[in-house]
């Protein structure tokens, strides 16, 4: 298991109000909290936020390409459909959060937990990803095409339909996720680390019979 280096937060957060605010492009916020709000049609790219948390927050109509997140935590927040590609995300933290469709295509991302988070639809193609964990979250849909993964976690999600198409799965341990079938080719598999029941999925997958 990936032993992930937490946001680092400062005690006092003061409050940050961005409701009625425009945000510009390579626009930065750094310490304080962003509390029971909704940012909406907000388009700007290169945005910094640091030492940030999000608490209920609902983020409706963003795109903020090549977003950088450091030390952010966002609890109990909506970023479904956010268009976050080629972002840069470093010791950040998704807990019961919304994230269907959230695009972070193309991104880097390091140090990241997504805890109790719905995030079918959502999109890791081409991005790199090391050091990070999915803990209890619903991934049906999801897709990690061509993506790089190093010292993932995936345990207890929901993988059902999970695109992994040229993203190489060795040493990941599959076999607390829950799926009927993924798109995956076998050279992709390697050395993934899957569950008996799971064998007979994939041999399914690519047409082979199990005998009793």
């Amino acid at each position: 298991n990936p032993k992930l280096d937490e946001p680092k937060m400062p005690k006092e957060l003061p409050i940050i109000s961005l409701e009625d605010k425009k945000i510009e492009p390579e626009d930065s916020f750094h310490t304080g909290l962003i509390s029971d709000c909704v940012i909406d049609n907000q388009s700007a790219y290169k945005v910094a936020f640091d030492k940030i948390i999000f608490r209920n927050v609902t983020f409706t109509r963003i795109s903020m390409k090549e977003i950088e997140l450091t030390d952010v935590i966002f609890d109990r927040c909506d970023l479904s459909n956010v268009d976050f590609t080629e972002a840069t995300i470093h010791r950040t933290e998704f807990r019961n959060c919304k994230i269907i469709g959230m695009d972070l295509s193309g991104s880097t991302l390091r140090n990241l937990l997504f805890q109790d988070c719905l995030g079918d639809f959502s999109t890791f193609r081409m991005a790199n990803l090391k050091q990070v964990s999915f803990h209890s979250c619903s991934l049906i849909s999801s897709d990690f095409y061509e993506a790089t993964l190093q010292k993932m976690q995936f345990e207890s999600c929901q993988l059902d339909q999970a695109q992994f198409t040229g993203a190489k799965l060795e040493g990941i341990d599959l076999s607390t996720c829950e799926f009927t079938s993924l798109g995956v080719s076998i050279t992709d598999l390697r050395g993934c680390i899957i569950s008996r029941g799971q064998a007979s999925v994939f041999a399914s997958l690519f047409g082979l019979k199990l005998k009793e």
